[in-house]
């Protein structure tokens, strides 16, 4: 009798140990995730200069000429970080294909093939998320 029941308290005990386990390895992937990956904006989370304008106007109950000089200026920012930019992304493109020139010479000529596919959809993808 007191080993039936001590069998039981040990078989709820281990059930309860596994269910913490479950439960707080669910709620620290969750967490991990939420920290890692969480951070970075999606293309999809991009917030537009148009939307920027709107939420402004609601909030600050613009009058249209106050919009248009709002997207002006933003569009004077746009601008201004475009051209501060200008020069890194010209060395990041020159530092892409040095690398891909690498990696390119090493590769049989099937492979090269392959290769070259597989940037063609690195760069499309990179240009389709440049674009929103």
């Amino acid at each position: 009798m007191e080993t039936t029941k001590a069998r039981r308290e040990a078989a709820v005990l281990f059930f309860v140990v596994f269910l913490l386990g479950v439960v707080l390895g669910g709620v620290g992937n969750h967490l991990w995730g939420q920290r890692v990956w969480g951070g970075q904006p999606s293309a999809s989370t991009k917030v537009t200069r148009q939307q920027i304008i709107e939420d402004t106007t609601r909030q600050l109950q613009l009058t249209p000429d106050q919009q248009q000089k709002l997207a002006a200026i933003l569009q004077q920012w746009h601008d201004r970080w475009q051209a501060l930019n200008a020069p890194v992304d010209i060395q990041k493109e020159q530092i892409r294909q040095e690398g891909r020139a690498q990696i390119r010479a090493m590769l049989t000529p099937d492979q090269q093939v392959k290769f070259d596919a597989m940037m063609k959809q690195v760069d499309g993808q990179r240009k389709k998320e440049a674009a929103h």
